[in-house]
């Protein structure tokens, strides 16, 4: 059974072993062609940043991780640190993840 519509992913943000590197994890989308990006404060960036290709799911959507790598004064001047998964023609899903809620 194939779905037509569009499937917004699900982001989940998580921070490496490092404090510094985060983690977006989109899982659930379809299409396959959703974008993930990342914006650190309101400034969105594309340096230090690598995604994965899409995985294809048994469920018939996909799933993508990408990974953000900030020195530890970028992570704090950031202050917040956003994940957006983009898709033509759809609003962007966001997953924000504050400076304080930084697990150790």
């Amino acid at each position: 059974m194939h779905e037509t519509g569009v499937v917004r992913p699900t982001l989940t943000v998580l921070p490496h072993q490092s404090s510094a590197t985060l983690v977006c994890l989109a899982t659930g989308g379809f299409p396959s062609n959703w974008k993930l990006g990342w914006k650190v404060g309101s400034t969105s960036t594309s340096s230090g940043v690598s995604t994965s290709l899409e995985i294809f799911g048994i469920d018939g959507r996909y799933s993508w991780s990408s990974t953000l790598s900030l020195s530890a004064d970028q992570r704090r001047k950031a202050g917040s640190v956003s994940c957006e998964a983009s898709l033509s023609g759809q609003s962007p899903v966001t997953q924000t993840q504050d400076p304080d809620h930084c697990s150790e």
